[in-house]
């Protein structure tokens, strides 16, 4: 099962390469503008993770055909493709999904540009850094 923070994390990597969340079988695309903000997501993705969760059947990344609601279920979890490396649903029994999200990008994978990450809060990352050298 897909936890409901890796699903996030999920959307955040195709958000940063222009994937948007399609409503409705199309009628609108949700794509924050800002994802990260200093120590974590910014409000705007929180907002935009917020309309997906209140209605997760209506809602699937752009390229694919899960719902963010099947994603959430049983059946599915988060891996990484095989081809680009980026976050990808894999069904656990039965038919996997047809494609990655990356299918229709003709430009990626791309190792010329930085890969899409997480969320980094900068305040632990740093005491991590001198937890470290204190120990040298």
């Amino acid at each position: 099962m897909a936890k409901s923070d890796e699903v996030k994390k999920y959307l955040a990597y195709w958000f940063q390469l222009g994937k948007g969340v399609v409503i409705n079988n199309g009628t609108a695309t949700l794509l924050p503008g800002k994802i990260f903000a200093v120590s974590g997501y910014s409000s705007e993705f929180e907002e935009c993770w917020q309309k997906i969760i209140e209605a997760p059947s209506s809602y699937h990344l752009e390229g694919t055909h899960e719902t963010i609601a099947e994603l959430l279920g049983s059946q599915w979890s988060i891996e990484s493709c095989a081809r680009c490396d980026m976050p990808v649903p894999m069904r656990h029994m039965g038919m996997p999904a047809t494609a990655c999200p990356c299918f229709d990008l003709a430009t990626w994978p791309n190792t010329e540009v930085p890969s899409p990450r997480g969320p980094v809060n900068s305040q632990e990352k740093l005491l991590s850094i001198r937890n470290r050298l204190m120990k040298s």
